[in-house]
């Protein structure tokens, strides 16, 4: 069986984006309805700048009592994020998020355009048993190296 690439795998291929300027309250409120994880904060060019997750509202803005309706994406987003190339195949894409602990890749596609964004959840049980194999073959190949 041949292995899926990360656009293949993304059942949905919305782009959720907003400016750096948007509250973090806009963010949650367009993930919500989109039903996503991200959102990805691009520059009046489409430039992606950077990305802002669930985790990061939960870590840099509850936990920190930021209020999140004045707070700008800019100030809690992830500045430019590890992307990935859309025929990265998804056990790679996976691997790189095990190793980095990321949950969402953006994709780039030909001149830097964003195609959209690749979620663990994207990936099937054997694409995520590969990378978890290798994730440990390259732990073992660490240790034995020193």
């Amino acid at each position: 069986m041949t292995e899926r690439t990360v656009f293949q795998s993304m059942p949905r291929r919305l782009l959720v984006s907003l400016g750096p300027t948007a509250t973090v309250h806009e963010a949650a409120c367009v993930m919500t309805k989109a039903g996503c994880g991200s959102v990805l904060v691009i520059d009046a060019a489409s430039t992606l700048l950077g990305i802002v997750t669930e985790r990061d509202l939960m870590t840099r803005v509850l936990a920190k009592a930021l209020d999140p309706a004045k707070t700008p994406l800019s100030s809690v987003m992830t500045p430019h994020p590890q992307c990935i190339k859309p025929d990265t195949k998804v056990a790679d894409a996976v691997l790189i998020m095990i190793e980095r602990g990321f949950r969402h890749l953006p994709v780039i596609g030909e001149g830097g355009h964003i195609l959209g964004v690749f979620s663990v959840r994207d990936a099937l049980p054997r694409e995520i048993g590969t990378a978890v194999s290798l994730a440990e073959f390259n732990e073992q190949v660490n240790d034995s190296l020193g």
